[in-house]
């Protein structure tokens, strides 16, 4: 199975994890579209609350209806990719540029799955570049006081700001995003903290003792794995 199929079959086997009558968070990227569009095809009655606008969209246009993070009043179970999986199911999100409302609904859920193909699963958090999302007011600033937190941590990088089109990439609240090449972090729990600390850090791509569990589409199928 190539990447992507293993991608469309994690997805799949997330959309029948949802029952009539829930609230479903719905994640953003590649492997999440795959399952917002499993998800529309059982035509469930359900209510979706989306992590992103482009989530929004196709949520929309296949049908499903959304509410607010506000206005619902409880997320049963959300559905999202990751960009890599380590130990205890710790997890590196935010190549999507959606790491902030994605952690405030995944926070404002009962479950969280998250979805993946083979590749993402790691033995350190690290390789991919851990994306920080920062208030765009003086950015510039914020960025030197995220070099001395990754100091504190022992990770001598420099984070670099995320550009799109010339431009510096904003996410759907406004915000930039700095992406730190940390190669190897051998205390997710500390470097959290330290990056939470920093005024000016709106949040970070750490995503720790939040899923409940992984379907990881394999050459096998698609295998479960738990904390």
């Amino acid at each position: 199975m190539s990447a992507d199929d293993q991608k469309r079959a994690a997805g799949e086997a997330a959309a029948t994890l949802v029952e009539a009558g829930m609230t479903v968070g719905l994640g953003t990227g590649s492997t999440a579209a795959w399952f917002v569009k499993a998800l529309a095809a059982r035509k469930l009655d359900i209510v979706a609350v989306s992590t992103s606008v482009a989530t929004a969209e196709l949520a929309a246009s296949l049908g499903i209806r959304l509410k607010e993070l506000g206005e619902a009043k409880a997320i049963d179970l959300t559905v999202d990719g990751a960009d890599e999986i380590g130990p205890a199911l710790s997890l590196i999100k935010g190549g999507g540029a959606a790491l902030l409302r994605e952690k405030l609904v995944w926070e404002a859920s009962r479950r969280c799955v998250v979805i993946a193909d083979a590749a993402k699963r790691v033995p350190m958090l690290g390789k991919f570049p851990l994306p920080i999302e920062v208030v765009a007011f003086g950015h510039e600033t914020t960025m030197l006081r995220i070099c001395d937190a990754l100091t504190e941590c022992d990770l001598g990088v420099a984070p670099r700001l995320r550009v799109k089109d010339g431009q510096p990439a904003r996410t759907d609240g406004g915000n930039v995003i700095y992406d730190a090449a940390c190669g190897r972090i051998e205390e997710p729990a500390l470097l959290a903290a330290a990056l939470k600390s920093v005024t000016g850090v709106v949040d970070h791509g750490l995503f720790l003792d939040l899923a409940d569990m992984a379907l990881v589409g394999t050459a096998d199928g698609v295998v479960s794995v738990e904390p």
